[in-house]
């Protein structure tokens, strides 16, 4: 008897690793991880004795404010024979738990605006908007286990299936769209979205053959403003600070070259106006001074008595 406890003890510590391996001091970016963490704090919350059939808000911690969570139990026979209800979950005459003994602990999950943003990180959403919160609905062994000494609960987890009637979500007081064709989206464990049209008597509801995550999506062309991924305030300020520093680097860089153009501009000028003057009237140097030269092409000049001379004769 002893030994069987061994590998269940090991399955406990490994999946704890692969938790922990998901967790970055406080931040939760694992969906799997987040699921443990709410089947943990449901099961220490809650009163071992409560009754059978009864649904009980669970209180999480702060570090997971802004998650729904309730919380009920049945035994395995009567959930078969009689179905149930919990909040946006119907569960229909036929449905079975797999592998079920006695009793089966249902865990519904609203995570909210914030927290439903992981699901971006963990499945592929390319070309979706999550238009409502993840809904999540999920089952675990209620029975405690007979092989250890102070009878406590295993909470290994169980699968739901539907009978003939399918499970139903209802997402009508969930979902906040303003335009846009709303389409069922479910979360498999595996990592993949699969996504289907909504019922067609009711937009807002959706169909599942088994329990686990779901959520309502349009296309990314039709998405209002309710759930697109918040942009932290820190994004913005650099943001800005960047693009001020560039516009006035390139700014700067308008006037130096500005500046640059007028005094080459300013330069030829003076150059012109230079060579003018000079073919104007000649310059030459007389020792280390430039001083103007008349052209060399003057009239010769007479003397005075060879002028009177040529006169007299």
């Amino acid at each position: 008897m002893k030994k069987s406890g061994i590998p269940l003890t090991l399955m406990i510590l490994l999946s704890w690793f692969a938790a922990l391996a998901w967790c970055d001091g406080d931040i939760i970016r694992s969906v799997h991880v987040l699921d443990l963490m709410i089947r943990d704090y449901t099961f220490k919350s809650v009163d071992k004795n409560f009754k059978t059939g009864t649904a009980e808000s669970v209180k999480l911690p702060s570090k997971l404010a802004g998650i729904s969570v309730d919380t009920v139990r049945f035994r395995c026979g009567s959930l078969t024979r009689y179905g149930a209800e919990l909040k946006e979950f119907h569960l229909n005459v036929g449905v079975t738990v797999h592998p079920c003994i006695e009793r089966v602990m249902l865990i519904r999950q609203n995570m909210g605006s914030n927290w439903s943003s992981i699901y971006y990180s963990n499945y592929d959403l390319s070309g979706y908007q999550l238009v409502s919160p993840i809904l999540g609905l999920l089952a675990y062994n209620a029975d405690q286990d007979s092989n250890s000494s102070n009878s406590s609960i295993n909470p290994f987890q169980l699968g739901i299936v539907s009978g003939d009637k399918p499970l139903t979500i209802d997402f009508t007081n969930a979902t906040k769209l303003n335009e846009g064709t709303p389409l069922c989206a479910s979360f498999e464990g595996d990592g993949r979205m699969t996504v289907a049209k909504a019922s067609e008597n009711s937009p807002f509801v959706c169909v599942a053959k088994r329990n686990g995550h779901f959520g309502m999506v349009v296309v990314d062309s039709e998405v209002d403003e309710y759930n697109k991924k918040p942009i932290a305030q820190w994004k913005v300020a650099v943001g800005s600070t960047i693009g001020a520093a560039l516009g006035a680097f390139l700014l700067g860089l308008l006037l130096v070259a500005m500046l640059v153009r007028v005094k080459k501009r300013s330069r030829m000028v003076e150059m012109e106006r230079r060579a003018y003057e000079e073919e104007a009237l000649q310059v030459s140097m007389v020792g280390h001074v430039r001083a103007p030269t008349a052209s060399g092409t003057r009239t010769t000049p007479t003397l005075e008595h060879e002028y009177i001379n040529s006169h007299l004769n």
